[in-house]
């Protein structure tokens, strides 16, 4: 077992055109983007890119996608860098979408020697089409082949000389698959410590997965966004407020929560410590407290929407992996995320709009299937007036009879006995004003609440 410690440039000089490469990272948390920012400096081009995300605008693999050296990207969410959406819709960039969930357990089974995995996430929506599908135990789930690499760049918080690694807080994410799931692997660390200064209980990656170790030290411009908490792009108005105060009155102390982006991150400012309420962030870690004043991912972890937390007491941080089972094998008491439509037959569509590039699927898809418990957050009609209670989805699905809350500015509606069904009006609204703006049929139990 023998790593090698190199300089950045050595580093890339061992990564050649046409090679796939497995980036680690969570937004620009985790995120190798010194060495990114290095290869981009090359004549290596014609790279396929495994990774949740693309870097931001300029910086680790934006710089690569900005100099045309990424011909096609797998991942979850490219949405985040705008240059990624102009490069795909100049057909310069291919890209195939993959849910979270999957990307990570994809990686894990490419490491682990499986030869692919069925998920009830995704099953009967566009991601599944053209893929094998079967009924397990009565339900719907797709094959997901594994993922694997020519070289994998990751990021880590310490390593020993012989490629021990570990990591911090939720730096973690997608690292750890990535190590397991190329034939090189180039890890990118802050500290390089002699054997044995790590306890080996706070190893995370074995050093047999790590061939190459570069030293370089964290920067906040190496964070983007996420480098202050003051850059936080939350959007709080007075009908998001009363979304999530409502929300928020559906759970039950105990309840291990997961909020999705959007609307459903409002909840996160009104929970105090007597609701009891644990809150689940999908890029792995659980006890996520409230935004920090001041300070930045240097400094804090971050959550789904790649904004600086803080960690409650009893919190713990683990891999997207890891996260995801948490998630899939319901272990989530209740999912919270937001919603575009959906329909009488609790069906919800959030991810897809015909017309705008499909870049972006995130972990929605995960959540819905997921989650013993699935409320939607969304404004009541979109910006042309539409009602986005409808009898039937006309966006693409996120997932199929999941819904069990909906939750807007006007009313709150639950699935009863598989119908939908008003139980609550809010803020002052009227029930004709609700039924004026619902085009799905709904009943009517306003003392459910």
């Amino acid at each position: 077992m023998t790593t090698r410690i190199l300089t950045v440039d050595e580093a890339v000089s061992l990564i050649h055109s046409g090679q796939t490469l497995v980036v680690g990272g969570f937004g620009m948390t985790g995120y190798p983007t010194r060495l990114l920012t290095a290869l981009a400096e090359t004549d290596v081009g014609n790279l396929t890119y495994i990774s949740n995300n693309v870097g931001e605008p300029g910086l680790g693999g934006g710089l690569l996608l900005r100099r045309g050296k990424i011909r096609k990207a797998i991942g979850s969410f490219f949405t985040s860098n705008p240059e990624a959406v102009q490069a795909h819709l100049a057909n310069t960039l291919e890209v195939e979408l993959i849910p979270q969930g999957d990307l990570a357990e994809a990686l894990r089974a490419g490491g682990s020697g499986i030869g692919g995995y069925y998920t009830p996430t995704g099953a009967g929506t566009r991601l599944a089409e053209g893929r094998e599908t079967r009924v397990i135990d009565g339900v719907p789930m797709v094959l997901v082949k594994p993922l694997r690499g020519d070289v994998a760049v990751i990021r880590a918080w310490k390593a020993d000389k012989a490629g021990n690694l570990q990591y911090r807080m939720t730096e973690n994410n997608f690292n750890q698959a990535a190590a397991m799931a190329a034939d090189l692997v180039i890890a990118e660390v802050e500290q390089i410590v002699e054997v044995g200064d790590l306890e080996p209980d706070f190893i995370h990656t074995p050093g047999c997965l790590v061939d190459v170790l570069v030293e370089s030290k964290l920067e906040p411009d190496m964070l983007g966004t996420s480098a202050n908490v003051a850059v936080s792009r939350k959007k709080v108005d007075a009908h998001r407020l009363v979304i999530a105060h409502a929300a928020l009155e559906e759970l039950q102390k105990g309840d291990v929560v997961n909020l999705g982006v959007g609307i459903p991150t409002l909840v996160a400012d009104l929970i105090k410590p007597e609701h009891g309420i644990v809150l689940h962030s999908e890029n792995g870690m659980l006890g996520v407290g409230p935004e920090p004043s001041t300070g930045g991912a240097m400094e804090h972890p971050i959550n789904a929407s790649k904004v600086p937390v803080t960690a409650l007491p009893g919190a713990s941080y683990f891999d997207s992996a890891m996260s995801f089972a948490l998630i899939r094998g319901g272990h989530i008491d209740t999912a919270i995320i937001g919603g575009l439509q959906v329909d009488a037959q609790a069906n919800l569509a959030n991810w897809a709009i015909p017309g705008e590039p499909i870049l972006g699927v995130g972990g929605a898809m995960d959540l819905a299937v997921g989650a013993r418990r699935l409320i939607i957050t969304m404004t009541h009609t979109d910006k042309q007036g539409n009602p986005k209670l409808v009898p039937e989805c006309t966006l693409p699905l996120t997932a199929a009879n999941v819904v069990d809350v909906v939750i807007t500015e006007l009313a709150v509606f639950k699935f009863i006995d598989g119908r939908l069904t008003l139980t609550r009006l809010l803020n002052g609204h009227s029930l004709e004003e609700v039924t004026s703006k619902t085009s799905a049929g709904f009943a009517v139990d306003l003392g459910n609440f």
